[in-house]
């Protein structure tokens, strides 16, 4: 069985303890002054719900615990269990506010999470590692306030509280880093709007210029015009052929 040392254990990690099945709560990596370093830790037996706080040296090895983990659906509670879905045979499995608890700070209804099995048997779930959660209760900012560094309290929509900068507000969607339970950024969502205008054809007048019409004497001047165009276009022809031919002869 693959083994780890305790000095590398983080929140999460399943193992053998005393025969029984423990899953790390909180660990703590602690250097005194004086004596060897050493990993205090909070255990969680994965059956019985039942917690245990224990010590150990870095180099101590832990035997992992063979852990199955499958996608499933958070749906609903009927206020003792909670029915999550197999989101390939839609079967439906309930697990105890024990065996959730941690996990539903991050999770909402129809919501992803990893259920993890011990030999068949689902013991817990585990969000991802990444939410968004819609802020609930939120004090607005102080004016001039919101370009600081300030924080304030928070509560988004699964119950869960935590600080945010000042700048967000009730109503907003913010991105949570699980591990660390803290505030990423403010996710902006948004939503195109298509207007329809409907035309209603309106009569009206319709002004068209038309040329006035040219008098005798304007038809007149513009006929000689062009003659004599022609005729001082023919001239030129002849007078060009004339000396053409004049270079030709001998």
């Amino acid at each position: 069985m693959a083994q780890i040392m305790a000095g590398d254990i983080r929140k999460g990690v399943t193992f053998l303890y005393e025969g029984k099945i423990m899953t790390i709560v909180e660990f703590q990596h602690v250097k005194p002054g004086k004596g060897a370093a050493f990993v205090r830790t909070k255990m969680k037996n994965v059956v019985d719900g039942r917690t245990l706080e224990n010590t150990f040296n870095p180099t101590d090895k832990l035997e992992l615990a063979h852990i199955e983990t499958k996608e499933m659906e958070y749906l609903y509670t009927d206020g003792e269990f909670y029915y999550f879905m197999d989101k390939e045979t839609y079967e439906q499995i309930p697990l105890n506010h024990s065996q959730v608890e941690d996990a539903l700070q991050f999770v909402k209804e129809n919501g992803t999470v990893k259920m993890k099995f011990f030999q068949g048997s689902p013991f817990s779930v585990e969000p991802e590692n990444f939410v968004e959660l819609l802020i609930t209760i939120c004090e607005p900012a102080a004016i001039g306030n919101t370009a600081t560094n300030a924080t304030k309290p928070a509560t988004v929509e699964t119950g869960y509280e935590l600080m945010v900068p000042m700048f967000v507000n009730e109503g907003d969607t913010i991105r949570i880093e699980r591990w660390h339970t803290k505030y990423i950024e403010r996710e902006v969502h948004d939503t195109l709007y298509r207007a329809k205008t409907d035309s209603i054809p309106v009569p009206y007048e319709v002004i068209k210029e038309v040329p006035a019409e040219l008098s005798w004497w304007q038809t007149a001047r513009i006929y000689l015009a062009n003659i004599l165009l022609y005729a001082i276009l023919i001239f030129g022809i002849i007078k060009l052929g004339k000396w053409h031919l004049s270079k030709l002869k001998p």
